[in-house]
């Protein structure tokens, strides 16, 4: 079996994040925050649109 021979998890004895190093931790979290502004934007004006209703 690929990595180790044994299907254990007793012969892992660290983390093992392949992207440590490079840009990836940068990039993944520059995309969240994207994500979330995206997804706050998006709530406040759905959420202004419907308050408007009620407003007149």
């Amino acid at each position: 079996m690929f990595p180790y021979s044994e299907a254990s998890w007793d012969v892992v004895d660290g983390a093992m994040f392949i992207g440590w190093g490079t840009a990836l931790p940068g990039i993944t979290t520059l995309l969240a925050i994207i994500v979330c502004i995206a997804v706050l934007v998006i709530g406040q004006r759905s959420e202004t649109a419907k308050a408007k209703q009620y407003d007149k």
